[in-house]
């Protein structure tokens, strides 16, 4: 598969599907590891179908490309939302994601730099994306390549100083080739972010920071694909997607539900899922 040039972007309905889709792929392997995160992927896989469905340049066929787009995933622990879409893509078989968790896998707990499977880099400490994104673009500045550089944060991780510091590096050298989204679903592993340590209102600490921001329903897929072509207008500085989402989105047993955020779902509540999803 060669994604390069996409002769024909898909529409906001085939990647509604698509999302509707991989969000099956997304239960089916966390049950099968019967560890692992529920929750975080199910908010931020309609984020990442637009992303590289629609609006990265990759070659799968290709993977080490010099020119090709680069995505981090800052929040590691929702890697499964990751490897279903680069599975989907053709980067590695289907039945890797079996291997979720196993002895020997390639597919960790967290991302394990893997470029010939699309894994840019290995991740796992919150907001420790932001700063790999940044070193990658003031490279490819340097080296005058016009690729674009996207990194998944989180609400959670904002709390992180070291998310801080990639934010104000990144308005400091000006790079308009980064472009950052937050999954904004509002929970953490101890409970809700606003009780844990509150960290709204983002938009406007991203905004004092001195990056362009977007905000969105993170779950509409019209205003993804806007914002992600938006943000490649904006000169002189990164932007940020603040996207509001729901934990556990499209399962209503999950949706919303701290105790989601880092377990598997059992054999009765990936039936009701499936259910749910059309499966």
């Amino acid at each position: 598969m060669n994604h390069s040039k996409p002769l024909k972007k898909p529409t906001i309905s085939e990647l509604e599907t698509l999302a509707r889709e991989l969000r099956i792929d997304i239960l089916n392997t966390v049950y099968t590891a019967g560890c692992g995160h529920t929750g975080g992927p199910l908010s931020c896989i309609d984020l990442l179908t637009a992303l590289y469905f629609y609006k990265m340049t990759i070659r799968v066929s290709d993977p080490f490309w010099a020119d090709r787009d680069r995505f981090v995933l800052s929040v590691g622990h929702v890697n499964p939302a990751l490897y279903v879409v680069l599975a989907r893509l053709g980067f590695f078989p289907k039945d890797e994601l079996r291997r979720l968790r196993k002895l020997g896998s390639d597919l960790q707990g967290h991302p394990k730099r893997k470029i010939e499977w699309g894994i840019e880099m290995s991740t796992g400490s919150l907001g420790q994306g932001m700063s790999v994104a940044n070193g990658m673009a003031l490279a490819a500045r340097l080296d005058g390549r016009s690729s674009r550089f996207y990194t998944l944060e989180s609400d959670g991780g904002s709390q992180e100083g070291m998310m801080w510091e990639g934010v104000m590096t990144a308005a400091h050298y000006k790079l308009d080739n980064v472009c950052a989204i937050t999954d904004f679903n509002n929970v953490q592993i101890d409970g809700y972010v606003e009780d844990v340590k509150g960290v709204a209102p983002l938009e406007d600490k991203f905004t004092a920071f001195g990056w362009h921001v977007i905000s969105i329903n993170g779950h509409d897929m019209t205003a993804i694909v806007e914002a992600l072509d938006a943000a490649e207008t904006i000169k002189g500085k990164p932007t940020m997607i603040v996207a509001h989402t729901i934990l556990g989105k499209g399962v209503s047993i999950f949706e919303n539900k701290p105790k989601y955020h880092g377990v598997s779902p059992t054999a009765p509540e990936l039936e009701i899922a499936l259910k749910e999803l059309g499966a």
